[in-house]
């Protein structure tokens, strides 16, 4: 890839594969140097083409107005986060309307401050009830809050209120997404219709890979029965009916207590680290490498994953050298089929649980 950083000078290469046009791809290309993006230059570029097609398309005000917004909603959220992006989070949904007494609420704080005493921050919606205890026994220092904006009062919770890290948002899609890409974990506490959205988006995402797999815990007090309720529903009537899988299940796991729930994440990430798709092949970083016998296990156990080969132990990928980062770390690369993800799940936990070299 051309490298555009630094001094603009006319004799720098011009992508010519925005359809502008060769006069105004180098009016761009030289606009974009001349800023000084010293980041993915080409990218920007690509940015500032769309945004010129948009004005060619004749589009509607009302289609402007979201596009802009959203644009600027997405920019100023990744800005807030780039700090911390080395920082393990973990997202908590739950209702607003539980009460500071309430068991749930107890749980929540709890949480919080187990997550943060494992090196954790804390994402939440911004609002009162299971919001504001997670982020009580957080900290303010180490909470996020992605609040929306609606019709009716909506305040922030007073932890995160006033503070830099509360990101509001007028759409729930541009919310929404920044709750998958940030976070490291999901966890869900009883809940409403939001509860019930957040929990299926995130389901929906990895079944169909479109997101990496990551924890998805289901927590509720001692003896409570709202998520064993929530399941016989998936289980009686979706899995019955042949409306999802089993496989599906093994994104879940249902919590009675903290220490539970926070042994499901760590146990996540005890050797597993990431993934990257290149292409057709999935890419696994790890912490450690593992022994040969534990690779030859992996291809035996996970055969019906392959779409092709197997699974190899290596280094990083060539297309990995925009991740420099991360370039020590070993890697698990395997070429597998595009469906079936709750096997995924399945074959993260067994890397974890294999013997390391």
């Amino acid at each position: 890839m051309e490298d555009f950083t630094g001094s603009a000078t006319q004799d720098l290469p011009v992508r010519r594969n925005s359809n502008l046009g060769p006069e105004f791809e180098a009016r761009v290309h030289q606009l974009v140097a001349d800023w000084g993006a010293e980041k993915s230059p080409e990218l920007i570029e690509e940015l500032i083409a769309t945004a010129l097609k948009m004005a060619r398309d004749k589009m509607g005000t009302g289609d402007l107005k979201l596009m802009n917004r959203s644009l600027k909603e997405l920019r100023y959220a990744a800005k807030i986060f780039a700090p911390y992006r080395d920082v393990r989070k973990v997202v908590v949904f739950g209702s607003a309307r539980t009460a500071a007494t309430e068991p749930d609420a107890q749980l929540a704080e709890e949480f919080g401050r187990q997550m943060v005493a494992n090196k954790y921050m804390v994402i939440t919606g911004g609002g009162d009830g299971i919001m504001g205890a997670a982020q009580r026994g957080a900290g303010r220092e180490n909470s996020f809050g992605l609040n929306i904006r609606l019709p009716f009062e909506q305040r922030a919770n007073q932890i995160i209120e006033g503070d830099q890290k509360l990101i509001n948002f007028n759409y729930f899609f541009t919310r929404k997404l920044n709750f998958v890409k940030e976070t490291h974990a999901f966890v869900l506490f009883p809940g409403g219709f939001g509860t019930m959205d957040e929990g299926f988006e995130a389901l929906t995402l990895m079944q169909t890979g479109k997101a990496l797999i990551i924890p998805i815990v289901l927590i509720d007090r001692p003896g409570g029965s709202y998520w064993e309720t929530w399941m016989r529903f998936l289980t009686d009537h979706l899995l019955k009916q042949g409306l999802i899988s089993k496989e599906d299940f093994n994104f879940i796991k249902i919590a009675h207590n903290v220490p539970d729930a926070v042994e499901e994440i760590l146990l996540f990430y005890k050797n597993y680290v990431s993934s990257r798709w290149v292409g057709s092949q999935l890419c696994i970083r790890i912490y450690k490498p593992v022994t040969k016998k534990a690779v030859a296990a992996l291809n035996k156990q996970f055969a019906d994953v392959l779409r092709k080969g197997e699974i190899t132990q290596g280094g990083p990928l060539p297309q990995e050298q925009n991740q420099p980062e991360i370039a020590h770390l070993p890697r698990l690369v395997l070429t597998p089929h595009r469906d079936g993800f709750g096997r995924y799940r399945q074959l993260i936990d067994a890397i974890n649980l294999s013997e390391t070299a």
